[in-house]
């Protein structure tokens, strides 16, 4: 067995979290699966350059007949069946708390995108989560007292590992960085799996970023074996599949497939999947350039197609479809609240009546507008499986008809995209995942599709509703006023590498795969 080396600090709670025990079990995990790992993150460039090549993608015609034969994933635990609101978030300690109280039905324990990976964040999360499952979980802060409640059921916890592309680097095994995902996963299950057992849960997850049904047999291999070495029932892990890539657009059935046995369902996002898209064929010309983000809307022509495909695919299956966020959070100000329940009563009800099972709110304050929105299409039912959306056809031009989108680049949008960007980088790096930005939750994705969307914007030559066009040095020119407007918002030391980091990969001659490798270089 490879030899195990903790490279960093030790933080509060590294005794109980990394026991020999622990990391003799991650050691396994690695031997295992890790080669795999960068053969898989290997296999996805040789597949972005056929795209680059054709221009396209288009549904396998090797896994033909896994779409049409009959199969059903695994029935789900009662602990799933009902997910009509899920609430996601950190797992810092006081996040924790709240989103287990919030009333929702499940929350999503996010050590992906909502979770800046600093050491101590990887740790206390682990902490925290080993807290909370035993119940003893408690927060004293700015006298306030924060603990489990007992009046009402707690959310079910289900975990976001960090997605296959990500190192963690204060952990060696033989002698090569940590798999993010696997040291993740590893030391959730490894602590916990038996006392969720007998609360009547399970090691439940989420898993991010994947682009192929491979990298699902990945993750359901890993699944067996860790079953396996600590003598738990195979099929006791479940796993609900992010499909937040264009590829895994046209490989859902194959990826449920691949994880039947624990597979859980998918979930549809928005700034992911555009990130993706425009990651994917970035080389394509205008035909796949977006307008501004906001208005890049979940009923955009190619947004329908996947997120009716989504639905028809996980009922056709036996398995839950989750909606996608509402990121807004609660004001002060009665106007905006008004304004933005107004659309997110609307997001929700659209996505109920789709047949969606469950959908994503950011803030315990629009947990009860989401449950209202499926309540009145689910009623006492927990869930839509029986409805098939058998009237659901999706091609694969559906799926890449982005250039019937509606909408335009504006002036306002390319200096939203860089304040949004610098802002959300900013505290990232200040260890803050889940930035509150102009009232709404922001997550690394935010980042992601606003420096992609400059990026695409300056490549392209995009002329504005204002008529300019955007250049490298418009973009400069926008990034130092932005930059002047934050100086005494932002401390500089977190200011200054923001800008300089959402210059680098907007600005990129080459585009940058993920910015969140940069930025995890420029952390402790």
């Amino acid at each position: 067995m490879s030899e195990v080396q903790v490279v960093g600090a030790k933080v509060d709670g590294t005794e109980h979290i990394l026991t020999p025990e622990a990391l003799e079990f991650l050691a396994g995990l690695h031997d295992n699966f890790a080669a795999r790992r960068d053969e898989l993150l290997q296999a996805r460039v040789q597949k972005r350059e056929q795209a680059k090549r054709t221009g396209r993608l288009d549904f396998l015609p090797e896994t033909k007949e896994i779409r049409e034969s009959e199969w059903q994933v695994a029935e789900a635990p009662a602990a799933l069946r009902d997910r009509r609101v899920e609430i996601t978030g950190p797992t810092d300690r006081k996040m924790t708390i709240n989103a287990l109280n919030s009333g929702a039905k499940v929350w999503l324990a996010d050590f992906e995108d909502a979770n800046t990976p600093h050491w101590a964040n990887v740790i206390g999360g682990q902490v925290n989560l080993h807290d909370a499952i035993r119940g003893t979980i408690t927060l004293d802060s700015n006298g306030k007292h924060y603990e489990l409640r007992k009046d009402a059921p707690l959310a079910t916890i289900v975990v976001r590992p960090r997605g296959w592309h990500l190192d963690e680097r204060n952990l060696t095994f033989g002698g090569r960085k940590g798999v993010g995902a696997l040291v993740d996963f590893g030391l959730y299950f490894f602590h916990n799996v038996r006392a969720l057992l007998a609360a009547d849960k399970g090691p439940y997850f989420y898993l991010p970023k994947m682009e192929s049904h491979l990298e699902a047999r990945l993750w359901n291999d890993a699944f067996t074996w860790a079953e396996k070495e600590l003598g738990i029932p195979h099929g006791t892990i479940r796993a609900t599949v992010l499909i937040e890539t264009i590829p895994a657009a046209f490989e859902m059935e194959e990826i449920l497939y691949e994880l039947r046995e624990h597979a859980s369902g998918l979930n549809a996002g928005r700034w992911d999947y555009l990130f993706s898209i425009i990651k994917y064929f970035r080389d394509a010309g205008e035909k796949f350039v977006l307008p501004d983000r906001n208005s890049v809307t979940m009923t955009a022509p190619f947004m329908r197609a996947y997120t009716e495909l989504l639905v028809r695919t996980c009922h056709k299956r036996g398995a839950f479809a989750i909606g996608g966020m509402a990121a807004f959070i609660p004001s002060k100000d009665p106007e905006v609240n008004e304004n933005a329940s107004k659309k997110v009563h609307a997001d929700k009800s659209r996505e109920a009546n789709d047949g969606f099972d469950g959908s994503w709110v950011a803030h315990p304050g629009m947990v009860g507008l989401c449950r209202e929105e499926f309540d009145k299409v689910l009623g006492d039912k927990p869930n839509q499986l029986d409805r098939k959306r058998e009237d659901v056809n999706v091609t694969a031009d559906d799926l890449l008809n982005v250039a019937a989108t509606e909408g335009a680049a504006t002036a306002a949008g390319l200096r939203g995209a860089v304040d949004v960007g610098v802002r959300y980088i900013a505290s990232w790096l200040g260890g803050n995942g889940a930035a509150g930005i102009h009232n709404l939750m922001e997550d690394a994705a935010t980042a992601e599709i606003s420096r992609s969307q400059v990026w695409q914007w300056v490549q392209n030559g995009i002329t504005l509703d204002n008529g300019e066009k955007v250049t490298r040095d418009l973009v400069k020119t926008v990034l130092d006023e932005v930059r002047k407007e934050l100086d005494g918002e932002i401390p500089n030391d977190l200011l200054a590498p923001a800008v300089e980091l959402f210059e680098e990969v907007a600005l990129a001659e080459q585009y940058v795969d993920f910015l969140t490798l940069s930025a995890y270089e420029r952390i402790s």
